[in-house]
This record gives C-alpha cells, structure tokens and sequence, in this order.
C-alpha cells in the first residue's frame, strides 16, 4: 500500500499525538501520587526541571562570584541596593543585595562552598506541594537544607526595601525565630515572565524522625486539615486545631521562648504585616540526647556556640547568628555561663507565672534591661549543638522545630476589606485578616496557652 507524504504527515502527527497524550496522562498521574506524597523529585519530566535547572546554575554562579571576590569590611547603602547581572546560555539572573546576603550566611555559619555545594547539586531540586492558598512554588534543595520560593514583585520589593531594618533586629536578637533569608533573585528567559524567587533556611532540617508538622495562625477558621492515615508516611502539614489539646513542653525554656515571640511580633507589627505563621514540628528526643544535653561537654559546645563570637564568622554591622562550631580557644568561661544560664531560666519562669514578658525592645529608660549581661539582653539562650541550632528547642521530652515565616503580606486597603467582609461571614470567630496589632498580640496568646 502506498501512502502519500501528506498520509504521512498526519500519520506522523497523530504519532506525536498520541505521545504528548501518554505523556500528559503519565504526567496527570504522578502529579496526582505527589500531591499525596507531598514532597518529590523533579526530574525530567517534572514540569519546573527546567526551572530548578536553571536555578541551580544560576545560584552556582553567583555564589562562586562571591568565593572570588573577598568580602568586604562593612557593608554600605550600596550594597543594599546592588543588583547584579550574570549572563547563561538560555537566561539570564540577577542577585540582588549580594553583600548583604552574603555577610548574613557567613553570621549563620554557613560557608559559601557549603551553601554552593547544597544548592547547585547533581541531585535534583524536591518540590514541596502545600495546603497553603498561595500561588507560590516551593522547592527543597535535595539535602532539604534550604528552601527556595518563587515569590511576585510586590513581596519582593517589600523584603529589600526593609532589608536594613531585618538585618538591624537579627543583629539586635541574634537568636529570632524569623526566618532566614540567604538570597533573592530573577531569573529573565527571552519572551518569558520574570521570576523572582528567594533562598532561606529550612526551618525543619534535618526531617528525618519528625513526628508531625504543623501551620499556626492562632485562629479558628479554615485552621482545620484532615490528618494523613495512621502508620502512612504522606507529608501533611496540619493547622491550629489539629494541634488542639496538646500543648509544647519545655519547662526551663518556656520562658525564653515567650520572650523571642513576642520580641518577633512586635517587629513585624511594625512592619505592618500580618498572616505570617509559625512553623511548628516535634520528634521524640532519644536517649543519648537526652543525657547529651546535660554534660558538661555538651554545655560547653552549646555556650560556646551561644555567646563567643568566635565561633562563627563574624563581620562589621553584624553580630555573629550561631551555626557550625568550630574547635578553637576561648576565653569565655564556659561553664559559668552555662550554669548562669540555667539559674536565668529558672529564675524567668519562676517569676514570670506564665505571662508574657516585656520586651527589652520596648521596655522604659528606668528599666533593668539595660544594665543586663549582653546575653540576656539580646534575649539569647543556649543553643543545642546542630547544623539547624536557630529553630531547634529540647524539651524534657521532645525536640521542636519553631520559625515565624512568610512574613510578606501588609495591612493594606483591601486587606482592610477582607477584615470587615470576614466579621461579617465569621460573627465570634477568630479568623486570619486581622490588625497587625491584633494578629501579634493573639500569637503571643496562642503560644503561652499552649506551652508549659
């Protein structure tokens, strides 16, 4: 039988067809089993593999930019406003604020070889798939270190245009809660959308034995998800009243934490923001731990870590933001400053019965803040001796994983809208869309009510 050439082209046609067809249905369906899941790979018939790729060479490129030029005495205006551009085959990126960023991962002990090496890896990007209402994309570098989220314009420009003042409150409270913000770039592919997207820290890392995550906004509407089946190992991150009827056992900790909270809110309330959330996990701490955290040895490293500068690398306009102990000298008296520290948490949780405590942030001129030890005053505490030591918190029983993220939504008009057309839809519930002032205030409460 013969065929002619346009037989053939409609043959060849519906062959490709026919493909593109299986490969939609082949994509539809892992796209369906990830969604269970969670958390997967993308590879190469992931559609954001080409994203992530050029991503990763993107990141490499920049970063290796940094290793080669020094970095500099202190940081300027300049440095906080410079965007700079690197040209790839297919695209280009530009890295804004890179000093800033910089200086701030070398305060986390985080070497830019190390963070060169985590993100621009052979192996491939994860993408985490959230219950979250946002249009944000949500990526894991593959030792689930750090975490990459596209973000709008908008988000953006809010995070550089108060980069100075982010960088003044971690130099203020090394030890915050907030989240930790290592980079911000676009990515410009011909005849395509911008992208911008961030890097920070992961605030669950390492992941390995968590026993539950959850989302908390300190309210009652829309805050309920339905709990993956006992015994599976589908990734859900569960809401406030999912969380109900338990309560973060810390006992000498309690109090500090507390404190940091209400230290964070008070700061992002002035940033007029709202709808941020505190990330909270659990795992059981196991034996050795348990005995770990009270050697001598082990509060040694954990002070050490807490207070000496040296331990980490430190730079002008920067106060160090503990990571990676390294083993050197010092001229700390470690063990005083360990049990000094345990003899404060005693003292703090006995006398504060519970209730919030002022904020050194806002305390008055006659107060006594300003004539406490540094360590108290920047309301640091000892931090326990792990990669991850910023959001780690033991607890007699367990080890929790806390961080205030997402912290990009402002108060504005139709925020404002949003608040009143709620009170309307939700009469006696808490809901989301409220003041910044409330927002902060009703966190606070959440955490002491449910803490002990």
């Amino acid at each position: 039988m013969e065929m002619s050439a346009a037989d053939g082209g409609l043959g060849r046609s519906a062959h490709r067809q026919r493909s593109c067809t299986v490969k939609r249905k082949r994509w539809g369906g892992l796209r369906q089993q990830w969604k269970l899941l969670g958390l997967f790979e993308i590879d190469e018939q992931h559609e954001f593999y080409s994203l992530t790729c050029m991503m990763k060479e993107g990141l490499a490129a920049a970063s290796q930019r940094t290793i080669d030029n020094a970095p500099r005495n202190e940081l300027s205006d300049e440095d906080y406003r410079l965007e700079v551009t690197q040209i790839h085959q297919d695209f280009t990126m530009e890295t804004f604020a890179g000093p800033v960023f910089s200086l701030l991962r070398g305060a986390l002990g985080v070497s830019e070889q190390e963070y060169q090496q985590s993100l621009s890896s052979s192996s491939c990007y994860l993408q985490f798939i959230s219950n979250s209402k946002s249009k944000a994309d949500f990526f894991l570098t593959n030792d689930k270190r750090f975490f990459l989220k596209t973000q709008n314009k908008r988000e953006v420009k809010f995070l550089l245009s108060n980069l100075k003042i982010y960088m003044e409150h971690l130099k203020r409270f090394p030890h915050s809660l907030l989240v930790k913000f290592l980079g911000v770039h676009r990515i410009k592919v011909p005849h395509r959308r911008k992208k911008y997207f961030i890097v920070m820290q992961s605030v669950f890392y390492p992941d390995d034995r968590l026993n539950a995550r959850y989302d908390i906004k300190g309210c009652e509407v829309s805050r309920w998800t339905e709990p993956a089946p006992e015994g599976s190992h589908i990734i859900v991150v569960l809401k406030d009243l999912n969380f109900e009827g338990q309560y973060i056992s810390l006992e000498r900790q309690r109090a500090w934490l507390l404190q940091q909270v209400e230290i964070d809110t008070h700061f992002l309330q002035r940033l007029n923001v709202l709808d941020y959330s505190l990330l909270l996990a659990h795992q059981p701490l196991q034996h050795d731990e348990r005995h770990q955290s009270l050697s001598f040895a082990s509060l040694i490293m954990r002070a050490k870590k807490s207070v000496n500068p040296g331990s980490t690398p430190t730079y002008p306009g920067i106060s160090a933001v503990p990571g990676e102990v390294q083993e050197d000298g010092s001229t700390l008296l470690l063990s005083e400053t360990a049990d000094s520290y345990f003899r404060q948490s005693q003292v703090g949780v006995a006398s504060s019965g519970g209730s919030l405590q002022t904020c050194p942030e806002h305390a008055g001129p006659g107060s006594d803040t300003a004539e406490l030890p540094e360590f108290k005053a920047q309301n640091r505490r000892l931090l326990p001796n792990l990669k991850n030591p910023l959001y780690v918190i033991d607890g007699p029983e367990q080890r929790y994983f806390i961080g205030i993220i997402d912290i990009f939504t402002v108060y504005s008009f139709r925020k404002r809208l949003e608040h009143w057309w709620k009170r309307l839809r939700h009469p006696g519930r808490s809901f989301s869309t409220v003041s910044p002032q409330a927002y902060c205030v009703r966190l606070c409460h959440w955490v002491q009510d449910h803490t002990k």
